[in-house]
């Protein structure tokens, strides 16, 4: 392994491309921490770790996905999540309005006019976030007690300081968009991924160091706040399964034999080989978790803030409670199982592909080419996407089961026993993937080769 990292540094390109991205994510890493100018980052920082669920557990949940910090209203506060927002906007619309598909299909022309139409996009949704969560922090009292004092006083003061900090968080975002794109021109791997997978590891020494001090170093449950040796034995056994999990479904192909036809020209035979189709297990990634968590966050947080009616908004509040609530479980697995399907339906087109095949001379043994071809391809999808959301939906629980069963806080277990972990060995997996092709591409073993 070793002489295979040399390797990795002895070739130029390579190198350089590495040496880029580690340099782009050290910005990033940098304007993590440069708070805004009005805003009390250490009142709201103490105010939002003091918030057990509801705003604390939302919060975690932004972040983890978004590789953001809205705990303490940085000018990278928002994240990438607007860009990955209207990205998923307009591959939605590209499969239901006409314009968008036809521009899809152009090629690269085509894309980059969509890329064009999805940055504008990101601009306007991070005016109305960024607008919003300020909005927010003022009402709870979080800004610096001289500006909030000039901007009841003063309106051009309240225009001023409100326009400034938004303009922060808007250029912040699309800063860590074209930051995302200069990685996937001139570093290595894909930029915005890298960006998520930075955040999730940048926060895991943290939940590690503060895990270990809630460890008594002896058998058995202490009890008031403390967790026993075999608590962090079991943190550790379950770390490895689920990076073992990962792993297997995100390798994990189902292969469809494939034959391509034999052409004659001359004296000589074309074709004729047998080839394998790779359809993977877990077509639709991570979306499907953070579309769902993203769903349930609303009415979680909005029965919670009608708690004071009582009677039925008690009730429901304690149904959409994440770490207690068998409902909201429930209707987190459901929810990943459907969208999980409905993301593989639009990611996934049998029709396409089976054209394709035809297209290229080849086929499927046993199957007509055409819409035989397609509906084989389709029952097939149906049945792997099956498997690959009940591993999404496993891996989407652990924190909640870790949570209730060890008593250990909800954001250490998301780090070491869920999404977290989901997004950040997919996405190194990818990276390694990537320099494998420059080092196979080179004549050199690959890091995954024995």
């Amino acid at each position: 392994m070793w002489g295979k990292i040399r390797v990795i540094f002895a070739i130029p390109e390579l190198r350089q491309k590495i040496f880029l991205t580690l340099m782009f994510l050290a910005i990033y890493r940098i304007g993590w921490h440069i708070p805004l100018p009005i805003v009390n980052a250490e009142k709201m920082s103490k105010a939002i770790q003091d918030t057990q669920g509801g705003l604390g557990d939302l919060v975690t949940q932004a972040a983890l996905f978004a590789a953001s910090d809205l705990s303490s209203a940085t000018i990278f506060g928002l994240g990438i999540m607007p860009y990955i927002s209207a990205s998923i906007i307009f591959q939605l619309l590209a499969s239901v309005w006409k314009p968008l598909e036809e521009l899809q299909k152009e090629g690269e022309s085509g894309r980059k006019k969509i890329n064009e139409y999805t940055r504008y996009a990101t601009v306007g949704l991070c005016i109305i976030q960024s607008y919003m969560y300020l909005s927010f922090v003022r009402g709870q009292g979080w800004l610096h007690e001289g500006v909030a004092k000039q901007m009841e006083t003063s309106f051009f003061a309240n225009f001023g300081w409100q326009f400034t900090a938004v303009l922060t968080m808007t250029a912040g975002t699309v800063f860590l968009m074209w930051l995302g794109e200069q990685i996937d021109e001139f570093g290595i791997g894909n930029g915005i991924s890298l960006l998520i997978m930075a955040g999730i590891l940048a926060r895991m020494p943290k939940a590690g160091y503060e895990l270990l001090q809630m460890v008594t170093w002896q058998l058995g449950s202490p009890g008031g706040g403390k967790l026993g040796l075999e608590h962090l034995l079991i943190m550790i056994v379950l770390f490895i399964a689920v990076v073992t999990g990962v792993v297997f479904i995100t390798q994990g192909q189902r292969r469809i034999p494939t034959q391509s036809a034999k052409h004659v020209r001359g004296r000589r035979v074309f074709g004729g080989t047998r080839q394998y189709l790779p359809l993977r297990v877990n077509q639709a990634g991570v979306m499907p978790i953070i579309f769902a968590s993203s769903l349930l966050m609303i009415p979680m947080l909005l029965f919670r803030n009608l708690e004071h009616f009582g009677g039925w908004m008690v009730t429901f509040s304690e149904m959409f409670q994440r770490d207690t609530s068998f409902v909201y479980n429930l209707l987190y697995v459901a929810l990943i199982y459907f969208f999980c399907y409905f993301w593989t339906a639009i990611t996934f087109n049998p029709k396409d592909m089976a054209d394709n095949l035809k297209n290229y001379g080849s086929f499927i043994p046993g199957y007509r080419p055409g819409k035989r071809t397609a509906d084989y391809l389709e029952r097939v999808m149906v049945r792997i996407t099956y498997v690959g959301a009940g591993f999404l939906a496993v891996i989407a629980i652990i924190p909640t089961i870790v949570t209730a069963g060890i008593d250990i806080p909800p954001y250490m277990a998301a780090f070491y026993g869920g999404t977290g972990l989901l997004i950040a060995v997919s996405v190194a997996f990818d990276l390694v993937q990537k320099i494998d092709s420059h080092l196979v591409m080179r004549n050199y073993k690959g890091l995954l080769e024995r």
